[in-house]
């Protein structure tokens, strides 16, 4: 089983990944407060669990390309935990645990969520592109190359670096998401 840990205000925050997992069943391994799948009628193929202090608090499942847990799928600002599920952006209030919102950042997967701390935002890294959310979930920006973004992405001074799958690097500018 994945996951990865995320230190908070509220006490460590575990994600899992959740692949045997099945809503509104009594036969998984785990149980959750809460389920949430992100899209209903599709069939899921991502699937992460969240653990605050080491209580299952909720899962989430959505459609889109797999996505898997790693360093990059997850963070936590505040109170906010952001996760990467499928091809979604999630924003979790650990305080209350409810959701705050949902945004579905790319047409296929969403490989991770950054937070670049001197501009303040947050930034997708999807697999056909990068957007720029604002703290509602809405997209201020999109931006998309000739292929897929699955060769590299990386938070430069004064720009944001993107390879894509015939290893072209992309700098896009942090307030359009124009190439620079």
């Amino acid at each position: 089983m994945r996951s990865i840990s995320v230190a908070s205000q509220l006490g460590e925050v575990k994600i899992v990944d959740e692949p045997d997992y099945t809503f509104d069943s009594a036969d998984n391994a785990r149980r959750y407060m809460q389920e949430m799948d992100l899209k209903s009628g599709y069939t899921p193929t991502s699937v992460h669990g969240v653990f605050l202090n080491g209580t299952s608090v909720v899962v989430f499942s959505a459609p889109g390309g797999c996505s898997t847990v790693h360093k990059n799928s997850a963070l936590v600002l505040g109170s906010k935990l952001f996760l990467a599920v499928g091809d979604s952006v999630v924003c979790f209030d650990l305080t209350d645990l409810k959701l705050m919102w949902v945004t579905v950042v790319d047409q296929a997967t969403c490989f991770g969520i950054y937070y670049e701390p001197k501009r303040g935002h947050l930034i997708s890294h999807g697999e056909l592109g990068v957007a720029r959310l604002d703290e509602n979930g809405k997209i201020l920006w999109s931006s998309s190359g000739a292929d897929i973004f699955s060769e590299g992405f990386k938070l430069e001074e004064e720009y944001i670096v993107v390879t894509d799958f015939n290893h072209r690097n992309y700098r896009l500018d942090y307030e359009t998401g124009v190439s620079v």
